[in-house]
């Protein structure tokens, strides 16, 4: 059984619901904090958050040259909401030193979608997933300003852009750990053994 080993980003945001997600998606779930913990992983989510925040724990933890690292060689990485910012390459209003870790070519809008009081749900339909519409929570979301030819729109919402694709790379604007519907996890889960599977041959 290829059961991969994913950890989720554990400085901030909803971290608990990313391995409940994950567990249902049938990986193996941990969190990970520091670079020792990120080594034993093979892949990782990105939590939603506050960007600016999550930024500078990662560089306070010691974690972000190596997750840059394992990013540009290969390692899959899910990001929702603040994660979506932190995999962008631009970002369109960045806080005063904030850093991203980069690994999709776009540029994304902090807060694009309104403040926590202008918080939505909304069906979306999202490439690649079977049946019916994911129901998307929106909570201070951003969006793709615009994507480079290697990135693959996945989504959009209201006329903005809200998944994204590159490689081993998926970001959401939205959170679909909140829902109860693991499919966007397990369409991440399905990239993470397609990975491992590539890298063995």
């Amino acid at each position: 059984m290829n059961t991969p080993v994913i950890g989720v980003l554990a400085l901030q945001g909803d971290v608990r619901e990313h391995l409940i997600a994950l567990a249902a998606a049938d990986a193996v779930a941990r969190p990970v904090r520091r670079p020792e913990e990120l080594a034993e992983v093979d892949a990782l989510v990105l939590p939603g958050g506050e960007s600016t925040t999550i930024s500078k724990l990662a560089v306070l933890f010691g974690v972000m040259e190596p997750l840059r690292a394992r990013v540009r060689d290969g390692m899959p990485v899910y990001g929702t909401c603040a994660g979506m910012i932190m995999l962008a390459d631009k970002i369109l209003d960045p806080r005063s030193g904030q850093e991203t870790i980069g690994g999709i070519d776009m540029i994304v809008r902090r807060n694009a979608f309104g403040r926590q009081n202008e918080s939505f749900e909304a069906a979306v339909d999202v490439r690649g997933i079977a049946g019916d519409p994911v129901e998307g929570v929106f909570i201070r979301a951003p969006w793709v300003e615009s994507v480079g030819a290697g990135a693959e729109v996945l989504a959009e919402h209201d006329g903005h852009i809200v998944a994204v694709r590159q490689g081993n790379v998926l970001a959401t604007s939205f959170h679909p750990e909140l829902t109860g519907d693991h499919r966007v996890h397990s369409l991440f889960v399905d990239m993470v053994r397609a990975n491992r599977t590539a890298e063995s041959l």
